[in-house]
C-alpha cells in the first residue's frame, strides 16, 4: 500500500492530467474534494501520521463519518486509476478499450457495468458493453436491447449533470415506462453517469445491483473520479469508429461508379447498392423498390397519376445476424412482391415530393397522419420502427426507392443521409443507363434483323436475276443454235431447189436428167413443207388446239412395220435393231398418227446417236399387276450419252446436246420437244436415263415409254 505522500503526488498528477485533457478543472462537473478520492485505507494511515489538515487549510482531514461508515466493498481508487490508465496506454483497438474499461470497473465495483457511446448527445445509444458479474463476460451489441435497460433510460433521461444515485429503482414511480420495455435481470440499484468530452456529452457509465444498495460516497467519487479516463476511452472508440465507416462508405461510393462505368449488370448494381449501404449504416434491413408505369408517358406525380404506378421489390438484405431482440427470426422475405403506390401513404409521400428523403425514427405515426395500416407490409413497420426512404430520380421521373430500415429507433446522422443521396444518384445513374443500353440494344437488334432479312431478299433477288439472266443467256444460245439450225433446215432444201430448178432450165438435159433432178426439188420441197408442219403442230399441241381421233391399234404390228422400215437405214450405219415384244397382241385404244410420229421420232433419235456396229434394244412390256393397265416401251441404245445437267432440259424445244453441231449430227431440236408433246396428248409419260458403261467411254441412253391401254378423254 502507497504512503499518505506518494498518494498526494499521484492525486495531484490525476489532477493535472484531467485537466490537460478537459481544459478547466471546472469540466469535471463538481468533482468531489481531493480526500474524497483517496481510498479509505490511505485515508486512515494519514490520520496516525498527523499528515491531514483541515479542508479550510492547505492541509486536507478526513471526513469522521467515513470512517465510521459500514460498507462490505471498499474500492482502491488509485490502483483503478492505474489500470485504467494502462488499458488506454497498452490496448490497440478501441473496440478492446471500452471492453477492458467495462470489465475492469465491474470487478472493482463488483457490480454490473454499463458503458454506452452516446455521440453528439444522441439519446439513443450508439454501442453498449455490458459487463455481467455473475457470469463475468462482457456483452456487446451495437444498439442491441440493452437500450431499454432501465439503468441507461434512467440515466440518459435525466436532465441533471451529477452523479445518477438511486439505492432502490423498485421505489421510484415509473413515469416513462422503461421499467415495463424490460425483461432482463432485475435491476434495483443504480450509480452512473454521462461522460463529458470537450464539454460535449459522449456516454454513459452506470454500476448496477439487482438487489438494493446504499451507494457510499467513495463509490460515488471513485465513479465520479474515474469519468475523463472513459471519457477519452469513448472519444476514442467513436473517432475510430467515424474513420471506419468514412472508408466503408467511401469504398461503397466508389464501387457503386466503378460498376456504372463498367455497365455491369444492373441486378449486380442494385444488389451492391442495397447490400453495401445496409451494412455501410449497419442497419438490419434494407430494399430497393422499382416503380413500373401503366402508362410509360407519364411522368406527373399527382395522386391521380399515381394510381397507374406499381412498386415492386427488386432487391432484399437482412441482417442474418440481427441485433434487435424485437426483429422476427422468421420475417418472411418480400423479394418480387409488390403495391400500387395509392396504397402506402409512406410511398405516397415519397411519390409526391422526391425532393425530400423519408426519414422515420422511433414509429411511423409522428410521421404520417394516417394510421400504422396504411403502410405497406412489406416494410413491416410493428418490425422497423426505423426508417429512410430514398427516391430514385431522373429528369422528373421516379424510377423507385432505396429503403433502409432498423429494428431499432434511431436518429440518422446527416452524413449517412448524404451518403444514401450519393447511393441514390448512382442507382438512378444506372437504371437510366441500363434502360438506355436496353433500348440501344433493342433498337439494334431490330435495325439488324431489319437489315438481315433486307440482305435475304437482296440475295433472293440477286440469286434469281443470276438465274434469269443465265437462263437468258441460255435462251440467247438457244436462238442463236435455233437461227443457226432453222437457217441450215430452210437454206439447204432452198439450195437444193434452186440449183434443181436452174439444171431444169438447162435445154440440152435429157429426160433422165431431168427426172432426177425433179426428183430433188420434190424431196427437199416436202423436207421443207414437213419442217413447216412439225412447227405448226408443235404450237397447237402447246396451246392444247390439237384433236385426237381414237381408234384401235395393234401395237405389236405398228412396232413391226416401223422396224421393217428402219433395218435398211440403220443397216447402213452397221446398226442392229432387235425387238422383245410380248407373245399376245396388244390393242390400244388411242390415236394412231400420234403414236406412229412418237415411235418414227425415238427410232430416228437413236438411230442418229447411236455409236456404228452397235445394237438397238427395243422392249415392250405389258405388266399384269399394273393397276392402270398400262404398257411400257423402252429404246435404248449406246453412244455418247446426255450429260447429267443436261437431262432435265432434254425435251425443250430447239435443244440439243453438247457436241451435236461437232459432230455434224443434223437434226433441228424440235423432235424429242414434240415426242413429249404428243405423249402428254394420249396421257402418257416419257422419261430419259443415261448411265455410262464401264471399262468404255460409251454410255447406255434408255427412253422409257409409257401409254394407257385405254384412252381417257378426263385425263388432262
Amino acid at each position: 500500500m502507497m504512503d499518505s505522500q506518494e498518494t498526494r503526488e499521484f492525486a495531484a498528477q490525476h489532477s493535472a492530467s484531467v485537466s490537460k485533457h478537459h481544459g478547466t478543472q471546472s469540466q469535471l462537473r463538481h468533482a468531489p474534494p481531493l480526500e474524497t478520492l483517496l481510498p479509505v485505507e490511505s485515508q486512515v494511515l494519514a490520520n496516525r501520521t498527523g499528515a491531514l489538515r483541515s479542508p479550510d487549510s492547505t492541509n486536507l482531514v478526513l471526513a469522521q463519518d467515513t470512517l465510521s461508515l459500514s460498507m462490505p466493498h471498499v474500492v482502491s481508487y488509485v490502483p483503478l486509476l492505474q489500470k485504467l490508465s494502462h488499458i488506454l496506454v497498452t490496448a490497440a483497438e478501441p473496440e478492446v478499450i471500452l471492453q477492458k474499461i467495462t470489465q475492469t470497473l465491474g470487478q472493482a465495483f463488483e457490480a454490473d457495468c454499463y458503458l454506452a457511446v452516446c455521440p453528439n448527445s444522441q439519446f439513443l445509444p450508439h454501442s453498449i458493453y455490458w459487463w455481467q458479474a455473475a457470469e463475468d463476460i462482457v456483452v456487446y451489441q451495437p444498439q442491441a436491447r440493452l437500450a431499454k435497460h432501465p439503468a441507461l433510460k434512467t440515466i440518459l433521461g435525466s436532465s441533471s449533470t451529477e452523479l445518477c444515485n438511486i439505492s432502490d429503482l423498485a421505489a421510484i414511480p415509473c413515469e416513462t415506462g422503461a421499467k415495463n420495455q424490460w425483461d432482463g435481470p432485475s435491476v434495483r440499484a443504480l450509480l452512473g453517469s454521462t461522460t463529458q468530452f470537450h464539454g460535449q456529452q459522449n456516454g454513459v457509465i452506470g454500476l448496477v445491483r439487482s438487489q438494493a444498495h446504499h451507494w457510499t460516497a467513495t463509490e460515488m467519487a471513485n465513479l465520479n473520479g474515474v469519468l475523463p479516463q472513459v471519457a477519452i476511452a469513448i472519444s476514442q472508440f467513436y473517432t475510430q469508429h467515424q474513420i471506419q465507416q468514412q472508408n466503408c462508405r467511401q469504398a461503397l461510393i466508389e464501387q457503386l461508379t466503378v460498376a456504372v462505368r463498367n455497365a455491369l449488370e444492373l441486378n449486380q448494381i442494385l444488389k451492391l447498392a442495397t447490400e453495401g449501404a445496409a451494412q455501410a449504416l449497419q442497419v438490419d434491413r434494407s430494399l430497393l423498390l422499382m416503380l413500373k408505369y401503366s402508362d410509360p408517358m407519364v411522368k406527373s406525380r399527382s395522386l391521380e397519376r399515381s394510381l397507374r404506378v406499381k412498386a415492386s421489390v427488386v432487391c432484399e438484405w437482412l441482417n442474418p445476424t440481427p441485433n434487435s431482440h424485437n426483429q422476427s427470426p422468421g420475417l418472411a422475405p418480400v423479394l418480387n412482391e409488390g403495391f400500387w403506390i395509392p396504397e402506402c401513404a409512406l410511398s405516397q409521400q415519397a411519390f409526391s415530393d422526391p425532393s425530400k428523403l423519408v426519414v422515420v425514427t422511433n414509429g411511423y405515426e409522428s410521421y404520417l397522419t394516417a394510421p400504422p395500416e396504411a403502410v405497406a407490409s412489406v416494410f413491416a413497420p410493428e418490425t422497423f420502427p426505423a426508417l429512410v426512404m430514398v427516391p430514385l430520380e431522373s429528369q422528373g421521373t421516379i424510377l423507385g426507392f432505396l429503403v433502409l430500415q432498423h429494428s431499432q429507433p434511431r436518429n440518422w446522422e446527416p452524413e449517412e443521409l448524404k451518403l444514401l443521396e450519393l447511393v441514390g444518384a448512382q442507382v438512378s445513374t444506372a437504371i437510366i443507363q441500363s434502360q438506355t443500353l436496353r433500348q440501344v440494344q433493342a433498337l439494334v437488334e431490330e435495325r439488324t434483323a431489319q437489315l438481315k432479312r433486307s440482305l435475304e431478299v437482296q440475295a433472293k433477288l440477286y440469286e434469281r436475276t443470276r438465274k434469269q439472266i443465265d437462263q437468258l443467256r441460255q435462251l440467247n444460245q438457244l436462238k442463236d443454235e435455233f437461227l443457226s439450225t432453222m437457217s441450215h433446215e430452210l437454206l439447204t432444201p432452198l439450195t437444193s431447189m434452186t440449183l434443181a430448178i436452174r439444171m431444169l432450165r438447162q435445154a440440152e438435159l435429157s429426160p433422165e436428167r431431168q427426172n432426177k433432178y425433179l426428183d430433188i426439188l420434190e424431196q427437199q420441197c416436202n423436207q421443207e413443207t414437213n419442217l413447216i408442219n412439225d412447227l405448226l403442230a408443235l404450237q397447237k399441241l402447246e396451246s392444247n388446239q390439237a384433236s385426237v381421233y381414237l381408234q384401235k391399234v395393234d401395237f405389236k404390228s405398228l412396232i413391226g412395220e416401223l422396224v421393217e422400215s428402219f433395218e435398211e437405214r440403220l443397216a447402213s450405219k452397221g446398226l442392229t435393231l432387235t425387238t422383245d415384244l410380248p407373245k399376245r397382241s396388244l390393242i390400244l385404244q388411242t390415236d394412231y398418227d400420234s403414236l406412229n410420229r412418237i415411235l418414227v421420232e425415238l427410232l430416228t433419235n437413236a438411230g442418229k446417236y447411236a455409236e456404228p456396229n452397235s445394237i438397238i434394244h427395243l422392249v415392250v412390256a405389258h405388266p399384269s399387276e399394273s393397276s392402270n393397265n398400262q404398257i411400257v416401251l423402252t429404246l435404248c441404245n449406246t453412244g455418247p450419252g446426255i450429260a447429267e445437267e443436261e437431262l432435265p432440259y432434254i425435251f425443250d424445244k430447239f435443244r440439243r446436246g453438247q457436241g451435236v453441231t461437232q459432230r455434224a449430227v443434223q437434226g433441228t431440236g424440235l423432235g424429242l420437244a414434240l415426242v413429249k408433246c404428243l405423249v402428254q396428248h394420249l396421257n402418257g409419260a416419257i422419261a430419259v436415263a443415261s448411265h455410262p458403261l464401264p471399262a468404255t467411254d460409251s454410255c447406255e441412253t434408255c427412253f422409257t415409254l409409257t401409254l394407257p391401254h385405254t384412252f381417257n378423254s378426263a385425263n388432262p
